[in-house]
Protein backbone atom coordinates (compact mmCIF):
# COMPACT_ATOMS: atom_id res chain seq x y z
CA UNK A 1 0.00 0.00 0.00
CA UNK A 2 3.00 2.63 1.03
CA UNK A 3 4.75 1.59 -2.34
CA UNK A 4 1.43 2.01 -4.62
CA UNK A 5 2.01 5.73 -2.48
CA UNK A 6 4.95 6.54 -2.95
CA UNK A 7 4.95 5.64 -6.58
CA UNK A 8 1.64 7.96 -7.02
CA UNK A 9 3.46 11.03 -5.15
CA UNK A 10 6.73 10.37 -7.60
CA UNK A 11 4.24 11.15 -10.10
CA UNK A 12 2.70 14.42 -8.56
CA UNK A 13 6.12 16.00 -7.99
CA UNK A 14 7.94 14.70 -11.59
CA UNK A 15 4.81 16.78 -12.86
CA UNK A 16 6.78 20.38 -11.16
CA UNK A 17 10.18 21.49 -11.32
CA UNK A 18 12.10 19.11 -8.44
CA UNK A 19 15.48 19.42 -6.13
CA UNK A 20 17.17 17.06 -8.90
CA UNK A 21 16.69 19.75 -11.75
CA UNK A 22 18.07 22.69 -9.51
CA UNK A 23 20.47 21.00 -8.48
CA UNK A 24 22.11 19.87 -11.76
CA UNK A 25 21.29 23.06 -13.27
CA UNK A 26 23.03 25.86 -10.39
CA UNK A 27 25.41 22.92 -9.24
CA UNK A 28 24.51 22.93 -5.87
CA UNK A 29 22.93 21.16 -2.97
CA UNK A 30 19.39 21.71 -1.67
CA UNK A 31 18.64 21.37 1.62
CA UNK A 32 15.69 19.65 1.70
CA UNK A 33 15.37 15.74 1.25
CA UNK A 34 13.42 13.71 -0.80
CA UNK A 35 11.19 12.57 2.00
CA UNK A 36 10.50 16.23 2.69
CA UNK A 37 9.76 16.72 -1.20
CA UNK A 38 7.01 14.57 -1.40
CA UNK A 39 5.79 15.30 2.60
CA UNK A 40 5.27 18.83 1.10
CA UNK A 41 3.75 17.74 -2.19
CA UNK A 42 1.16 15.92 0.10
CA UNK A 43 0.40 18.27 2.43
CA UNK A 44 -0.30 20.80 -0.35
CA UNK A 45 -2.52 18.17 -2.42
CA UNK A 46 -4.17 17.57 0.56
CA UNK A 47 -5.10 21.13 1.15
CA UNK A 48 -6.49 21.56 -2.29
CA UNK A 49 -8.37 18.96 -2.14
CA UNK A 50 -6.06 16.93 -4.10
CA UNK A 51 -5.15 13.52 -1.88
CA UNK A 52 -4.88 10.41 -3.42
CA UNK A 53 -7.34 8.52 -1.22
CA UNK A 54 -10.07 10.70 -2.86
CA UNK A 55 -13.01 8.87 -5.81
CA UNK A 56 -16.56 9.05 -6.22
CA UNK A 57 -17.33 7.20 -2.75
CA UNK A 58 -14.98 9.25 -0.48
CA UNK A 59 -15.11 13.34 -0.56
CA UNK A 60 -13.04 15.32 0.89
CA UNK A 61 -14.03 16.82 4.13
CA UNK A 62 -11.68 19.68 3.21
CA UNK A 63 -9.95 19.14 6.98
CA UNK A 64 -6.54 19.78 5.71
CA UNK A 65 -8.12 23.25 4.97
CA UNK A 66 -10.10 24.11 7.77
CA UNK A 67 -7.04 22.82 10.26
CA UNK A 68 -4.96 25.62 8.63
CA UNK A 69 -7.18 27.88 8.22
CA UNK A 70 -8.47 27.55 12.64
CA UNK A 71 -4.59 28.16 13.13
CA UNK A 72 -4.74 30.98 11.38
CA UNK A 73 -7.40 32.47 12.83
CA UNK A 74 -6.07 32.03 16.78
CA UNK A 75 -2.47 33.57 15.33
CA UNK A 76 -3.99 36.55 13.47
CA UNK A 77 -7.30 37.14 15.45
CA UNK A 78 -7.08 40.94 16.76
CA UNK A 79 -3.39 41.46 15.76
CA UNK A 80 -2.07 44.80 15.65
CA UNK A 81 1.20 45.85 14.06
CA UNK A 82 2.82 48.39 12.84
CA UNK A 83 6.04 51.04 11.94
CA UNK A 84 6.80 54.27 14.12
CA UNK A 85 8.99 57.31 14.40
CA UNK A 86 10.32 58.94 11.09
CA UNK A 87 9.35 59.78 7.76
CA UNK A 88 10.97 56.61 6.74
CA UNK A 89 9.03 54.51 9.03
CA UNK A 90 6.28 56.06 8.07
CA UNK A 91 7.07 54.65 4.11
CA UNK A 92 8.15 51.27 5.74
CA UNK A 93 4.56 51.10 7.35
CA UNK A 94 3.06 51.87 3.89
CA UNK A 95 4.63 49.05 2.60
CA UNK A 96 4.43 46.78 5.64
CA UNK A 97 0.52 47.27 6.17
CA UNK A 98 0.13 45.73 2.77
CA UNK A 99 1.23 42.46 3.90
CA UNK A 100 -0.15 42.80 7.66
CA UNK A 101 -3.67 43.33 5.68
CA UNK A 102 -3.61 40.01 4.26
CA UNK A 103 -1.50 38.07 7.12
CA UNK A 104 -4.19 35.71 7.96
CA UNK A 105 -4.05 34.24 4.37
CA UNK A 106 -0.15 33.88 4.19
CA UNK A 107 -0.56 32.39 7.35
CA UNK A 108 -2.90 30.00 6.65
CA UNK A 109 -1.01 28.88 3.12
CA UNK A 110 2.48 28.39 5.35
CA UNK A 111 -0.08 26.45 7.87
CA UNK A 112 -0.60 23.88 4.86
CA UNK A 113 3.34 23.87 3.32
CA UNK A 114 4.63 23.95 6.45
CA UNK A 115 5.78 27.97 5.89
CA UNK A 116 6.05 30.61 3.69
CA UNK A 117 8.98 32.83 2.49
CA UNK A 118 8.29 36.93 2.26
CA UNK A 119 10.50 38.23 -0.60
CA UNK A 120 10.59 42.03 -1.26
CA UNK A 121 12.00 43.31 -4.40
CA UNK A 122 11.39 47.05 -5.51
CA UNK A 123 9.34 48.19 -8.90
CA UNK A 124 8.30 51.74 -9.76
CA UNK A 125 9.19 53.35 -6.40
CA UNK A 126 7.42 50.68 -4.34
CA UNK A 127 8.24 47.66 -2.44
CA UNK A 128 6.18 45.07 -3.44
CA UNK A 129 6.21 41.13 -1.70
CA UNK A 130 6.35 38.04 -3.01
CA UNK A 131 4.76 35.75 -0.60
CA UNK A 132 6.67 32.39 -2.07
CA UNK A 133 5.14 29.06 -0.60
CA UNK A 134 6.45 25.58 0.27
CA UNK A 135 6.68 24.15 -3.16
CA UNK A 136 8.17 26.72 -5.01
CA UNK A 137 11.08 27.68 -2.56
CA UNK A 138 14.01 25.19 -2.40
CA UNK A 139 16.59 26.09 0.78
CA UNK A 140 20.08 25.65 0.38
CA UNK A 141 21.75 26.15 3.57
CA UNK A 142 20.65 27.21 6.96
CA UNK A 143 23.33 28.69 9.84
CA UNK A 144 23.88 27.41 13.54
CA UNK A 145 20.56 28.68 14.43
CA UNK A 146 18.31 26.89 12.37
CA UNK A 147 17.98 30.11 10.13
CA UNK A 148 17.42 29.72 6.35
CA UNK A 149 20.15 31.93 5.24
CA UNK A 150 20.43 30.86 1.11
CA UNK A 151 17.55 29.40 -1.48
CA UNK A 152 16.35 29.12 -4.87
CA UNK A 153 13.08 30.52 -5.82
CA UNK A 154 10.65 29.39 -8.83
CA UNK A 155 8.85 31.30 -11.02
CA UNK A 156 6.97 30.07 -14.43
CA UNK A 157 5.37 31.67 -17.26
CA UNK A 158 3.68 30.35 -19.85
CA UNK A 159 4.14 32.20 -23.45
CA UNK A 160 3.69 30.98 -26.91
CA UNK A 161 3.12 27.58 -26.15
CA UNK A 162 6.69 27.49 -24.00
CA UNK A 163 6.89 26.96 -20.57
CA UNK A 164 9.89 29.65 -19.23
CA UNK A 165 11.24 28.96 -15.73
CA UNK A 166 13.03 31.27 -13.59
CA UNK A 167 15.63 30.11 -11.12
CA UNK A 168 16.56 32.69 -8.56
CA UNK A 169 19.10 32.18 -6.41
CA UNK A 170 19.58 34.01 -3.06
CA UNK A 171 22.52 33.06 -0.85
CA UNK A 172 23.91 35.31 2.51
CA UNK A 173 27.61 35.50 3.57
CA UNK A 174 27.66 36.45 6.96
CA UNK A 175 31.28 36.69 7.08
CA UNK A 176 31.09 39.22 4.35
CA UNK A 177 27.95 40.73 4.81
CA UNK A 178 26.92 40.05 1.38
CA UNK A 179 24.00 38.88 0.23
CA UNK A 180 24.23 37.80 -3.97
CA UNK A 181 21.14 37.22 -6.07
CA UNK A 182 21.49 35.02 -9.44
CA UNK A 183 18.67 34.99 -12.21
CA UNK A 184 18.51 32.41 -14.79
CA UNK A 185 15.79 31.88 -17.27
CA UNK A 186 15.09 28.33 -19.11
CA UNK A 187 12.48 27.28 -21.97
CA UNK A 188 10.99 23.97 -22.38
CA UNK A 189 7.78 22.27 -22.92
CA UNK A 190 7.11 20.73 -20.22
CA UNK A 191 6.26 22.04 -16.52
CA UNK A 192 8.53 19.49 -15.29
CA UNK A 193 11.86 19.91 -16.87
CA UNK A 194 14.15 23.53 -16.68
CA UNK A 195 15.45 22.63 -20.73
CA UNK A 196 17.44 25.10 -22.62
CA UNK A 197 18.68 28.18 -20.56
CA UNK A 198 17.50 31.46 -22.44
CA UNK A 199 18.37 35.00 -22.05
CA UNK A 200 16.03 36.54 -18.55
CA UNK A 201 15.11 39.21 -21.82
CA UNK A 202 12.60 36.56 -23.20
CA UNK A 203 9.88 37.24 -20.92
CA UNK A 204 8.97 40.85 -20.82
CA UNK A 205 8.47 40.34 -16.67
CA UNK A 206 11.97 39.31 -16.24
CA UNK A 207 13.62 41.72 -19.05
CA UNK A 208 14.86 44.11 -16.32
CA UNK A 209 16.48 42.05 -13.97
CA UNK A 210 20.27 41.45 -13.83
CA UNK A 211 21.88 38.26 -14.30
CA UNK A 212 23.73 38.78 -10.63
CA UNK A 213 24.05 41.23 -8.15
CA UNK A 214 25.83 41.57 -5.16
CA UNK A 215 24.39 43.69 -2.03
CA UNK A 216 26.40 44.63 0.44
CA UNK A 217 26.49 45.78 4.07
CA UNK A 218 23.77 44.04 5.12
CA UNK A 219 23.05 41.99 8.23
CA UNK A 220 20.35 39.57 7.20
CA UNK A 221 19.46 37.30 3.97
CA UNK A 222 16.78 39.68 1.76
CA UNK A 223 14.69 36.84 2.28
CA UNK A 224 12.29 36.24 5.62
CA UNK A 225 11.06 32.71 6.18
CA UNK A 226 8.43 31.88 8.64
CA UNK A 227 8.25 28.29 8.95
CA UNK A 228 5.41 26.19 11.47
CA UNK A 229 7.56 25.97 15.01
CA UNK A 230 6.69 22.24 15.36
CA UNK A 231 8.91 19.34 15.69
CA UNK A 232 10.07 18.08 12.20
CA UNK A 233 8.86 14.26 12.55
CA UNK A 234 9.40 13.52 8.49
CA UNK A 235 12.95 14.57 8.44
CA UNK A 236 14.72 14.95 12.08
CA UNK A 237 17.91 16.36 10.21
CA UNK A 238 16.65 19.29 8.85
CA UNK A 239 15.26 22.78 10.45
CA UNK A 240 12.35 22.93 7.48
CA UNK A 241 8.95 23.21 9.20
CA UNK A 242 6.15 21.03 8.79
CA UNK A 243 2.06 20.85 8.21
CA UNK A 244 -0.03 21.69 10.77
CA UNK A 245 -1.57 18.61 10.12
CA UNK A 246 1.58 16.81 9.15
CA UNK A 247 1.03 14.26 12.02
CA UNK A 248 -2.50 13.23 11.03
CA UNK A 249 -2.72 12.48 7.64
CA UNK A 250 -3.88 9.16 8.14
CA UNK A 251 -6.13 9.94 10.67
CA UNK A 252 -7.72 12.76 8.43
CA UNK A 253 -8.05 9.96 5.38
CA UNK A 254 -10.01 7.93 7.73
CA UNK A 255 -12.28 10.85 8.88
CA UNK A 256 -12.86 11.19 4.67
CA UNK A 257 -13.51 7.04 4.58
CA UNK A 258 -15.72 7.35 7.80
CA UNK A 259 -17.99 10.25 6.30
CA UNK A 260 -18.59 8.59 2.81
CA UNK A 261 -19.64 5.19 4.81
CA UNK A 262 -22.13 7.88 7.26
CA UNK A 263 -23.14 9.02 4.34
CA UNK A 264 -24.05 5.74 2.04
CA UNK A 265 -25.65 4.42 5.25
CA UNK A 266 -28.35 7.19 4.67
CA UNK A 267 -28.16 6.60 0.65
CA UNK A 268 -28.74 2.48 2.04
CA UNK A 269 -31.43 2.53 4.55
CA UNK A 270 -33.58 5.07 2.43
CA UNK A 271 -37.54 3.78 2.38
CA UNK A 272 -38.25 1.26 -0.75
CA UNK A 273 -41.02 -0.75 -1.86
CA UNK A 274 -40.39 -3.78 -3.74
CA UNK A 275 -43.72 -4.56 -5.83
CA UNK A 276 -44.92 -7.08 -8.34
CA UNK A 277 -44.98 -5.94 -12.02
CA UNK A 278 -49.06 -7.11 -12.38
CA UNK A 279 -49.97 -3.97 -9.52
CA UNK A 280 -47.72 -1.65 -11.23
CA UNK A 281 -48.53 0.73 -14.50
CA UNK A 282 -47.06 -0.27 -17.51
CA UNK A 283 -45.68 2.34 -20.83
CA UNK A 284 -44.72 0.89 -23.81
CA UNK A 285 -41.55 2.47 -24.48
CA UNK A 286 -40.02 3.07 -28.46
CA UNK A 287 -37.46 0.13 -28.53
CA UNK A 288 -40.99 -2.04 -27.25
CA UNK A 289 -39.89 -2.68 -23.59
CA UNK A 290 -41.93 -1.76 -21.03
CA UNK A 291 -41.74 0.65 -18.12
CA UNK A 292 -43.15 0.22 -14.90
CA UNK A 293 -44.48 2.99 -12.36
CA UNK A 294 -46.83 3.66 -9.60
CA UNK A 295 -49.45 6.79 -10.54
CA UNK A 296 -48.67 10.34 -8.27
CA UNK A 297 -45.77 8.57 -6.33
CA UNK A 298 -42.05 9.35 -6.57
CA UNK A 299 -40.26 6.98 -8.51
CA UNK A 300 -37.54 6.14 -6.06
CA UNK A 301 -40.17 4.94 -3.48
CA UNK A 302 -41.24 1.65 -6.27
CA UNK A 303 -39.19 -0.99 -7.48
CA UNK A 304 -40.77 -3.44 -9.95
CA UNK A 305 -40.03 -7.14 -9.27
CA UNK A 306 -41.11 -10.34 -11.37
CA UNK A 307 -43.16 -11.54 -8.85
CA UNK A 308 -45.33 -14.99 -9.76
CA UNK A 309 -47.71 -14.93 -7.11
CA UNK A 310 -51.49 -14.47 -6.76
CA UNK A 311 -51.36 -13.87 -2.96
CA UNK A 312 -51.88 -10.02 -3.12
CA UNK A 313 -49.53 -10.15 0.24
CA UNK A 314 -46.98 -11.23 -1.28
CA UNK A 315 -47.28 -8.70 -4.51
CA UNK A 316 -45.88 -5.77 -1.94
CA UNK A 317 -43.00 -5.97 0.21
CA UNK A 318 -41.63 -2.93 1.97
CA UNK A 319 -38.32 -2.05 3.22
CA UNK A 320 -37.36 0.54 5.85
CA UNK A 321 -34.54 -0.60 7.10
CA UNK A 322 -33.63 0.96 10.55
CA UNK A 323 -31.13 3.95 10.55
CA UNK A 324 -27.47 3.23 12.46
CA UNK A 325 -26.69 6.98 12.39
CA UNK A 326 -26.25 7.46 15.86
CA UNK A 327 -23.07 4.57 16.27
CA UNK A 328 -21.80 6.03 12.57
CA UNK A 329 -21.75 9.65 14.49
CA UNK A 330 -20.16 8.97 17.17
CA UNK A 331 -16.98 6.95 15.09
CA UNK A 332 -16.71 9.90 13.35
CA UNK A 333 -16.65 12.20 16.09
CA UNK A 334 -13.90 9.65 18.01
CA UNK A 335 -11.90 10.30 14.66
CA UNK A 336 -12.45 14.19 14.60
CA UNK A 337 -11.50 14.02 18.44
CA UNK A 338 -7.71 11.88 17.18
CA UNK A 339 -7.13 14.62 14.53
CA UNK A 340 -7.72 17.52 17.35
CA UNK A 341 -5.01 15.85 19.57
CA UNK A 342 -2.67 15.30 16.84
CA UNK A 343 -2.98 18.56 15.24
CA UNK A 344 -2.75 20.24 18.96
CA UNK A 345 -6.43 21.69 18.77
CA UNK A 346 -8.95 21.97 21.06
CA UNK A 347 -11.60 19.44 21.81
CA UNK A 348 -14.37 20.86 20.43
CA UNK A 349 -12.80 22.61 17.59
CA UNK A 350 -13.38 20.33 14.81
CA UNK A 351 -15.79 18.03 16.53
CA UNK A 352 -19.53 18.26 18.08
CA UNK A 353 -18.61 19.31 21.84
CA UNK A 354 -21.67 17.38 22.86
CA UNK A 355 -19.77 13.83 21.84
CA UNK A 356 -16.84 15.04 23.89
CA UNK A 357 -16.17 12.05 26.31
CA UNK A 358 -13.51 13.99 28.06
CA UNK A 359 -13.13 14.96 31.82
CA UNK A 360 -12.77 18.49 32.69
CA UNK A 361 -9.10 18.29 32.89
CA UNK A 362 -8.42 16.76 29.60
CA UNK A 363 -10.55 19.24 28.34
CA UNK A 364 -8.78 22.21 29.79
CA UNK A 365 -5.44 20.60 28.64
CA UNK A 366 -6.58 20.47 25.13
CA UNK A 367 -6.82 24.21 25.32
CA UNK A 368 -3.56 24.87 26.84
CA UNK A 369 -1.80 22.49 24.20
CA UNK A 370 -3.52 24.83 21.65
CA UNK A 371 -2.84 27.97 23.34
CA UNK A 372 0.80 26.93 23.53
CA UNK A 373 0.89 25.99 20.01
CA UNK A 374 -0.72 29.36 19.13
CA UNK A 375 1.79 31.29 21.55
CA UNK A 376 4.81 29.36 19.84
CA UNK A 377 3.44 30.64 16.65
CA UNK A 378 2.93 34.09 17.37
CA UNK A 379 6.34 34.57 18.43
CA UNK A 380 7.86 33.07 15.35
CA UNK A 381 5.96 34.87 13.35
CA UNK A 382 6.63 38.37 14.30
CA UNK A 383 10.79 37.62 14.39
CA UNK A 384 9.53 36.80 10.57
CA UNK A 385 7.22 40.00 10.44
CA UNK A 386 10.70 42.15 11.95
CA UNK A 387 13.36 40.87 9.87
CA UNK A 388 10.78 41.98 6.92
CA UNK A 389 10.81 45.11 7.91
CA UNK A 390 14.53 45.43 8.24
CA UNK A 391 14.88 44.46 4.52
CA UNK A 392 12.54 46.91 3.73
CA UNK A 393 14.46 49.34 5.25
CA UNK A 394 17.75 48.12 3.11
CA UNK A 395 15.49 48.62 0.12
CA UNK A 396 14.78 52.12 1.23
CA UNK A 397 18.60 52.93 1.33
CA UNK A 398 19.81 50.44 -1.84
CA UNK A 399 16.96 53.10 -4.45
CA UNK A 400 16.81 55.87 -2.04
CA UNK A 401 13.56 55.55 -1.80
CA UNK A 402 12.85 57.54 1.47
CA UNK A 403 14.87 59.94 3.46
CA UNK A 404 17.29 58.18 6.49
CA UNK A 405 15.43 57.88 9.77
CA UNK A 406 14.63 55.20 12.72
CA UNK A 407 12.03 52.94 13.42
CA UNK A 408 10.15 51.31 15.97
CA UNK A 409 8.34 47.78 15.35
CA UNK A 410 4.94 47.15 17.76
CA UNK A 411 3.30 44.04 17.65
CA UNK A 412 -0.17 43.74 20.01
CA UNK A 413 -1.46 40.36 19.96
CA UNK A 414 -4.76 38.90 21.47
CA UNK A 415 -3.44 37.17 24.91
CA UNK A 416 -7.30 36.06 25.53
CA UNK A 417 -6.08 33.44 22.60
CA UNK A 418 -3.59 32.64 24.32
CA UNK A 419 -4.54 32.44 28.28
CA UNK A 420 -7.98 31.08 29.01
CA UNK A 421 -10.14 33.28 31.05
CA UNK A 422 -9.72 31.41 34.67
CA UNK A 423 -5.80 32.02 34.21
CA UNK A 424 -6.21 35.44 32.98
CA UNK A 425 -8.78 36.18 36.37
CA UNK A 426 -5.94 34.63 38.16
CA UNK A 427 -3.12 36.54 37.37
CA UNK A 428 -4.90 40.20 37.22
CA UNK A 429 -6.20 39.25 40.68
CA UNK A 430 -2.81 38.51 41.96
CA UNK A 431 -1.44 41.91 40.16
CA UNK A 432 -4.45 43.60 41.97
CA UNK A 433 -2.51 42.05 45.57
CA UNK A 434 0.43 43.19 44.51
CA UNK A 435 -0.12 46.90 43.56
CA UNK A 436 0.44 46.32 40.34
CA UNK A 437 -3.25 46.89 38.74
CA UNK A 438 -5.96 48.73 40.50
CA UNK A 439 -8.70 47.40 41.76
CA UNK A 440 -11.23 49.86 39.14
CA UNK A 441 -9.56 48.44 36.24
CA UNK A 442 -9.84 44.89 37.37
CA UNK A 443 -13.71 45.87 37.85
CA UNK A 444 -13.72 46.53 34.12
CA UNK A 445 -12.03 43.90 33.13
CA UNK A 446 -14.30 41.26 35.03
CA UNK A 447 -17.85 42.45 34.37
CA UNK A 448 -17.49 44.49 31.39
CA UNK A 449 -18.09 47.70 33.04
CA UNK A 450 -17.18 51.55 31.42
CA UNK A 451 -14.90 53.58 33.96
CA UNK A 452 -17.80 55.05 34.95
CA UNK A 453 -19.72 51.96 36.17
CA UNK A 454 -16.71 50.79 37.77
CA UNK A 455 -15.88 53.80 39.69
CA UNK A 456 -19.42 53.56 41.25
CA UNK A 457 -18.77 49.92 41.74
CA UNK A 458 -15.70 50.60 43.52
CA UNK A 459 -16.90 53.66 45.74
CA UNK A 460 -20.11 50.95 46.99
CA UNK A 461 -17.82 48.30 47.91
CA UNK A 462 -15.44 51.00 50.02
CA UNK A 463 -18.73 51.93 51.68
CA UNK A 464 -19.98 48.30 52.64
CA UNK A 465 -16.89 47.53 54.22
CA UNK A 466 -16.30 50.65 56.21
CA UNK A 467 -19.75 50.02 57.45
CA UNK A 468 -19.11 46.33 58.34
CA UNK A 469 -15.72 47.52 60.08
CA UNK A 470 -17.84 50.60 61.99
CA UNK A 471 -20.67 47.98 63.15
CA UNK A 472 -17.83 44.96 64.40
CA UNK A 473 -16.27 47.63 66.10
CA UNK A 474 -18.83 48.05 68.48
CA UNK A 475 -17.96 44.18 69.76
CA UNK A 476 -14.47 44.27 69.95
CA UNK A 477 -13.15 44.54 73.72
CA UNK A 478 -11.75 48.13 75.01
CA UNK A 479 -8.05 47.93 75.70
CA UNK A 480 -7.56 49.11 79.17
Amino acid sequence: MFAKFFEWVRGVINKMIGRSEIKGSLLLDVAISTEMEIAISQWIRMYKNEAEWLNDDVKSLNLPASIAAEFAILVTLEMKSEVTGSNRAKFLNEQYQKIIQKLDTYVEYANAGGGIVFKPYVSNGKILTDAVQADSFFPTEFDGNGNCISGVFIAQKTQNDDIYTKLEYHRYDASTKTHKITNKAYKSKERDTLGTQVALQEVAEWSNLVEEIPILNVEKPLFAYYKVPLANNIDTKTPLGVSVYSRAVNTIKDADKQYGKTMWEYDASEKAVFASQEVLQSEKRADGTKRFSLAKMKKRLYKALNIDSKDTKEMIHEYSPEIRDESFWRGFNKILQRIEFQCRLAYGTLSDPNYVEKTATEIKASKQRSYATVSKMQSTLQDTLEHLVYIYDVLADLYELAEEGNYDISFEWDDSLIVDGETEQRIRQQEVREGLRTKKSYIMYRYGYTEKQAETELQEIIKEKQEIEKATSKFLPVEE
